[in-house]
């Protein structure tokens, strides 16, 4: 079996590792923090204590980092992965990044005789673990079908956008469609209780409406009630980044995403108090 390597370990990442586990695929693994990775390492995998070291010899090299600062380190930083990478090796970089970083990062690969795939993800850190995800692929078709088997690995559904990029377009379209159905539940939220409703009539009102989706439904009740998740599967700090990202893709292809700048702001001022804090906070932001 090829030597598939895993560039971070978080929340996301770990899920996507512990199915990779499962195959009985050997998987290295690179992350920031080596605590965090302790069941990864007690389930199989191998430890390298830089990117550069974890994918040498490795022919599937997947990313799940939080961000551009994150991924142009980890790929292009001291002790990089990029330039370390055996040539015909697989990039599948499974980050929500902005698109310039995404095309800017397959060029570098092509230049090196690497083969990229733009493949962010949908679903949650559950999800990941259990080999569920939903992945948003932009790749050349023919490196789509020879990667598909490892891609499987942690996946229910591929869907193919077409050329590199498409993918992250389309990821951070349904991203920033998300951060305005959150702070619209939100605002929903805070009238009800400025109008007196009674709570849980609202709440079971809203999880059962026309306008429930599966995020609304999911958050209704940690707003209402304020009990926020401990150790949220998506950040408040993580959905202004995702939306910062789309509304600069909008405005760069002279789109005004007016409804999506008003929920970035909100993302942005709920991220004041505490970055790490669950993105249902965001109803703490409704003045």
């Amino acid at each position: 079996m090829p030597v598939i390597t895993l560039l971070g370990a978080g929340r996301m990442g770990y899920g996507i590792g512990m199915s990779i586990l499962r195959s009985g695929h050997e998987l290295v693994i690179w992350n920031r923090t080596k605590d965090k990775t302790s069941r990864l390492l007690d389930g199989g995998a191998s430890w390298a204590d830089t990117p550069a070291e974890a994918v040498r010899g490795a022919q599937y090299v997947i990313s799940m980092l939080s961000d551009d600062t994150a991924s142009e380190d980890v790929w292009l930083g001291k002790n990089g992965a990029l330039g370390n990478m055996r040539e015909g090796a697989f990039m599948i970089e499974c980050s929500t990044l902005s698109l310039p970083l995404v095309l800017g990062l397959s060029e570098i690969a092509n230049q090196k005789k690497l083969r990229y795939i733009d493949c962010p993800v949908t679903g949650i850190p559950a999800a990941a673990e259990k080999g569920e995800l939903t992945l948003l692929v932009g790749a050349a078709p023919g490196d789509l079908e020879t990667c598909k088997p490892i891609l499987q690995l942690f996946s229910k559904t591929i869907r193919y956008f077409g050329d590199i990029g498409k993918g992250t377009s389309y990821k951070l379209v349904i991203n920033l469609m998300g951060a305005v159905q959150i702070a619209a539940l939100a605002e929903a939220v805070a009238m009800a209780e400025k109008l007196g409703l009674d709570k849980e009539t609202v709440i079971a009102s809203i999880e059962t409406s026309a306008a429930a989706s599966p995020q609304v439904a999911r958050y209704a009740r940690r707003m209402a009630t304020r009990q926020f998740a401990a150790d949220p599967s998506f950040t408040v700090a993580l959905r202004e980044k995702d939306a910062g990202y789309a509304v600069k893709l909008a405005e760069a292809i002279g789109f005004i995403p007016k409804l999506g700048r008003v929920a970035k702001e909100w993302f942005a001022e709920a991220k004041l108090d505490s970055a790490d804090k669950d993105e249902a906070s965001v109803v703490e932001a409704m003045k």
